[in-house]
């Protein structure tokens, strides 16, 4: 018989039972917050949506950048300066196709008749002046001439076109600079040629390029247009463009490069309404879709200016070519 207060040996081997079953239960209870906190981390892992909702914004960016712009001065996206250099040199390539017998479209026999001419050019169109010199230099053949001439007679003759007393006073100037300067020769350097009344940059190219056979651009209102439009450069200065595009191209492409522009921006690039839909470098022109894109509706908006009236209509490029596939001659060309 056992004595009250004391277990047994058998009493006291079973009593530490309880004590085993509290691991257990610790076991549990971490498998409790396991648990838990794989729900936690699983309730982490399906964050993603909204992570889909924060991205949609930026699709709806992109597609607004992607549809067809109105000419911007930003560099098109993600294109390196290889890429650029490469797509400029293409579209030069193209328009040369287009354009091979692209030429200054002022009428001169010499170097003096084409810096008065390209002077005259400001303000108007060539074929007005290329109206109005013929009279001018056969009563003034030679810069003696026109600097000795009676100012009111020579606004007389440019009065067409327009701007004719600040013309007048700019062709006699620079008449008298050169008899009493040059010996009445135009001179065949840049620094001479914009010391001048009335030559800028632009004039100066102009002559050195066709008059002289040395490398120029000429950056008038056409090619400042398109070269922006078709993002080569963001600047709005002229030479500053001059030089951020001829930076892209050797220098000997510069004066062909600038009669290929011109003539783009006068028969199909043109500033209000392009011909989008008949550009043979629609697939090069960030800005496609600023103009008219349907093909038939564009082939109307094509123009073409010497030997016509102004706003002539014309066909496609190749019509500009003869039966043996040949450049054909300008439209009133001797």
């Amino acid at each position: 018989m056992e004595k009250p207060g004391k277990k047994s040996p058998a009493a006291a081997r079973k009593s530490p039972a309880p004590a085993k079953k509290a691991p257990a239960a610790a076991k549990k209870a971490a498998a409790a917050k396991k648990t838990a906190g794989a729900g936690k981390s699983a309730a982490v892992k399906k964050a993603p949506p909204p992570k889909k909702q924060l991205v949609a914004p930026k699709k709806a960016t992109a597609t607004v950048r992607a549809a067809p712009v109105k000419t911007v001065v930003k560099p098109v996206e993600d294109e390196s300066r290889t890429a650029l250099v490469r797509r400029a040199r293409r579209i030069n390539r193209e328009l040369a196709e287009v354009f091979p017998y692209a030429h200054p479209e002022l009428d001169f026999e010499n170097p003096f008749q084409l810096v008065v001419a390209t002077v005259l050019s400001a303000q108007t169109t060539d074929l007005r002046v290329n109206q109005t010199t013929p009279a001018l230099f056969a009563k003034y053949p030679t810069p003696e001439d026109l600097a000795a001439a009676n100012p009111e007679e020579v606004e007389e003759i440019l009065r067409p076109t327009g701007f004719f007393r600040a013309k007048t006073k700019s062709v006699i100037g620079l008449s008298k600079a050169l008899t009493e300067d040059f010996g009445g020769e135009v001179p065949g350097r840049l620094e001479d040629l914009v010391k001048l009344p009335g030559v800028g940059r632009k004039t100066a190219f102009v002559v050195l390029g066709n008059a002289f056979g040395r490398p120029g651009i000429t950056v008038d209102t056409h090619f400042q247009r398109l070269v922006r439009r078709w993002r080569w450069t963001a600047e709005t200065d002229p030479d500053k463009i001059e030089a951020a595009v001829g930076a892209l191209f050797p220098k000997s492409d510069w004066t062909d490069l600038s009669h290929h522009v011109i003539w783009h921006g006068r028969r199909i690039c043109h500033a209000r309404k392009p011909a989008c839909g008949a550009c043979p470098i629609a697939p090069l022109c960030p800005a496609y879709g600023e103009g008219e894109t349907d093909p038939e509706k564009a082939r109307k908006l094509l123009k073409y200016e010497k030997g016509g009236l102004p706003g002539q209509r014309l066909k496609p490029p190749q019509a500009y070519l003869d039966a043996g596939g040949r450049p054909a001659p300008p439209l009133g060309a001797g």
